[in-house]
C-alpha cells in the first residue's frame, strides 16, 4: 500500500515546487514530498532523470459511450488517456442518448468506476438532446456527478437560451464549456476557408464562424457573471478577444488543442480525412497566435478534443467523413516539441497547462502534489525519442495525422490513486 518515487524532478505548479525530491504515497494519497525519504516496506520507483508532476487533466474528451461503442468506450478511451499521461479526463455529452439527464450522467459515472483506467468526469449537455432549444436538467446532472455543461459539437445558436444556461450554470457553480461556432457561417464547410480550400475545391469554414460566437458569449458571460470556458480556440481574433476579456476581469478561460498549435492548413495532406477536424486546421497566422496566447498566459489549458471515429466512417470521401481526430497519446509529445523544445514556454508552464490550468476551471480537487491529495501522478521524460504507431493505440479508433511521427519526450508512467494505470514498457 506504499510507493516511494525516488530522485525525480518534482514539478508542482500549485506550490511552485521545482526540485529533485522523493514522493511518498500511502493508501492512495500523497504522504510526503521531500528529499531522502525512506519507508522500508515501500515499493520503489526510480525516477532519476524524469519529471514527476501532478496527474494531467484533459478537460475535453469524447468517449462515445453510450451509443457509439464501435468507435470508443469508457474503458478503451481511459486506457488511451493513461498511456498519454492523463490521470483525469472529462467526457463530452454528445453520446446516444445525449448526456442531458441524471440517468445518463449516473450511467457514465458507474461505468467509469468499474472499467475506467483513470478518473472520468462527465460533462452534461446545456440543452435537451443538445438541440439548443430547452435547457437540460443542469442541477440534477451536477448532483449525479457532472462537472461542467457544454453542447460541444452542436453549439447553442439561440442567444437567449445561452444566456439562461449561463445564469443557471452560475447558480450551480458550474463552468460553461463553449464550442464557439456560428453554424450558419460554417454550414457545409469541410476545412479552413482560404487559399487551399479554393485550390482543392472544398467548402470553407471561415475564421469568422468562430470569432462571432466568441464575441457573443463573452458578452453573455459579462452580463451573467458565469464562468465561460472557450473550447479548442483556433483563430487569432478569438485569442485577442479572450485576452481582452480576461484583462477586464471576466471569469473567462480557454483551451488549445495540440493539433491547433502544431499544424496549419498548409500542412494538410490533400483530401486526407485524418486532417479533418472542427475547428479546422487554420492559417499559419492563426496557429502562431494560439502559440502566442499560450506563452502570454491567455490560454489557460491544453486539451486534446480526443474524437475517435471508426475506420469505416473516416475512410469516406473528405466531404462525407466526420470531423475529429484522436489525440490522448500524442498530446504531451506535441506540446514538448512545439512549446518547450522550441523555447516558447518553460517546462513548469507546460505542466501548469495540463494540471492547475484545467483544475482552476473544473475544481475537481486534483492537480496538486500537496500532502493528503489523491496520488495522481504523471511521470514523463523530456528527452527520450519514440515513434507513434497509431496501430498500437489503446483507442478503438485510428484517426490520427501523427502516425509515424517521432517525438522527443513523452509519458513514462501514470499513477491514479497511488496505483500504476500505465507504464512504458
Amino acid at each position: 500500500m506504499a510507493l516511494l518515487i525516488r530522485n525525480g524532478r518534482v514539478m508542482d505548479p500549485a506550490s511552485r515546487t521545482d526540485r529533485v525530491a522523493d514522493v511518498l504515497i500511502r493508501d492512495g494519497t500523497i504522504a510526503a514530498v521531500a528529499p531522502n525519504l525512506s519507508l522500508p516496506q515501500a515499493e520503489i520507483f526510480d525516477a532519476t532523470g524524469l519529471v514527476v508532476a501532478p496527474g494531467f487533466i484533459d478537460m475535453h474528451v469524447h468517449l462515445r459511450e453510450p451509443g457509439f461503442e464501435h468507435a470508443e468506450t469508457i474503458e478503451s478511451g481511459s486506457r488511451a488517456a493513461a498511456a498519454g499521461g492523463f490521470t483525469s479526463i472529462c467526457c463530452m455529452p454528445n453520446t446516444k442518448p445525449v448526456n442531458d439527464s441524471a440517468t445518463v450522467t449516473s450511467y457514465i459515472v458507474e461505468r467509469a468506476r468499474r472499467l475506467g483506467a483513470v478518473n472520468v468526469f462527465p460533462i452534461g449537455a446545456i440543452t435537451k438532446g443538445s438541440a439548443g432549444e430547452e435547457l437540460a436538467a443542469i442541477g440534477a446532472m451536477k448532483a449525479a456527478g457532472a462537472v461542467a455543461i457544454s453542447d460541444d459539437g452542436r453549439p447553442v445558436m439561440n442567444s437567449l437560451v445561452m444566456r439562461r444556461a449561463m445564469e443557471f450554470a452560475r447558480a450551480y457553480e458550474l463552468p460553461v464549456i463553449d464550442h464557439c461556432e456560428d453554424l450558419n457561417l460554417s454550414a457545409g464547410g469541410d476545412m479552413h476557408e482560404g487559399r487551399l480550400s479554393v485550390r482543392w475545391g472544398l467548402r470553407g469554414i471561415p475564421a469568422a464562424s468562430e470569432d462571432v460566437m466568441v464575441a457573443r458569449d463573452l458578452v453573455l458571460a459579462e452580463i451573467t457573471g458565469a464562468r465561460c470556458h472557450v473550447a479548442h480556440i483556433s483563430t487569432r481574433n478569438a485569442v485577442t478577444m479572450v485576452e481582452y476579456a480576461r484583462q477586464r476581469g471576466l471569469a473567462v478561460t480557454c483551451e488549445a488543442t495540440p493539433h491547433h498549435f502544431s499544424l496549419t492548413d498548409e500542412e494538410m495532406l490533400p483530401y486526407d480525412s485524418n486532417y479533418k477536424m472542427k475547428p479546422p486546421l487554420r492559417a499559419p497566422s492563426d496557429c502562431s497566435a494560439v502559440v502566442d496566447g499560450i506563452a502570454a498566459g491567455t490560454i489557460t489549458a491544453i486539451a486534446t478534443d480526443h474524437a475517435p471515429h471508426a475506420g469505416s466512417e473516416k475512410m469516406q470521401e473528405f466531404e462525407s467523413c466526420p470531423f475529429g481526430i484522436i489525440g490522448l497519446e500524442t498530446a504531451l509529445g506535441l506540446a514538448l516539441d512545439r512549446l518547450v523544445h522550441s523555447g516558447r514556454i518553460a517546462l513548469m508552464r507546460l505542466v501548469e497547462l495540463f494540471t492547475t490550468g484545467p483544475e482552476s476551471v473544473l475544481r475537481l480537487g486534483r492537480g496538486t502534489l500537496a500532502a493528503g491529495a489523491p496520488a495522481d501522478l504523471t511521470i514523463f521524460s523530456t528527452d527520450f525519442e519514440w515513434t507513434y504507431d497509431v496501430n498500437q493505440s489503446f483507442s478503438r479508433s485510428r484517426n490520427s495525422p501523427f502516425h509515424g511521427r517521432t517525438f522527443r519526450g513523452g509519458p513514462v508512467a501514470t499513477l491514479v490513486n497511488g496505483a500504476f494505470a500505465w507504464r512504458r514498457s
